[in-house]
């Protein structure tokens, strides 16, 4: 008998007691197969996190808060865990991000790519697409566009009921777990390298499989 659950069945939302652990990169792989869930001006989208890489201070010079730097810009990334850390990239992308650890600690979950699930009709409109399509939700920037997410949203919590950003537990990922160097971060020296990325190996919305 198949028990999984159909892709509109109510979902307990995660809670403190998950993110609020002071492992980012486990956090980072854990999230894979859970359903990040957005609802602005009631509409509901939700998609399936296939992607993701973590981020951690003070010693990760690809982190926002290298050596715990605290800025208007970084505060946020601060405060316990359960918080979306959204920023804008280039000038052009908006990045959407969880923030992980207990008070003080200043990490972060990076989503990079979702397979979408409900609400496409939404996705489509806001990413300007006729067709169903990777390019939809395969990407960070991408992703925070189909989703509704941008700056205004930074700092927002994503633990009250009503929130209107949470990510959904889920059943177990079906596809094997990869992982690797993190994309974009070409200035970041020795971590250049270190094997933060994760993704679901074969799953077509990763939005840059590499090999493990």
């Amino acid at each position: 008998m198949n028990k999984t659950s159909p892709p509109g069945a109510p979902r307990p939302r995660l809670g403190a007691d998950f993110y609020q652990r002071p492992d980012p990169v486990a956090l980072a792989r854990e999230l894979l197969g859970k359903r990040l869930a957005t609802c602005f001006d009631g509409r509901l989208t939700v998609g399936r996190i296939v992607e993701t890489e973590a981020y951690r201070a003070p010693d990760d010079k690809a982190c926002h808060a290298h050596l715990n730097r605290f800025t208007q810009r970084t505060r946020v990334m601060f405060e316990p865990g359960g918080r979306a850390y959204i920023y804008l990239c280039y000038g052009i992308h908006h990045l959407f991000n969880i923030v992980t650890g207990p008070e003080g600690m200043a990490h972060v979950v990076l989503v990079r790519a979702i397979e979408p699930l409900l609400g496409l009709e939404t996705m489509l409109e806001r990413r300007n697409m006729r067709a169903l399509t990777p390019q939809l939700t395969a990407g960070p920037g991408v992703m925070s566009q189909a989703m509704g997410l941008h700056k205004t949203s930074n700092g927002a919590s994503m633990l009250a009921p009503d929130a209107p950003i949470w990510v959904e537990d889920a059943d177990p990922a079906r596809e094997p777990v990869a992982c690797g160097p993190r994309i974009g971060i070409d200035y970041a020296e020795e971590c250049v390298q270190w094997p933060w990325r994760f993704w679901l190996e074969g799953n077509p919305w990763v939005s840059r499989p590499k090999k493990r």
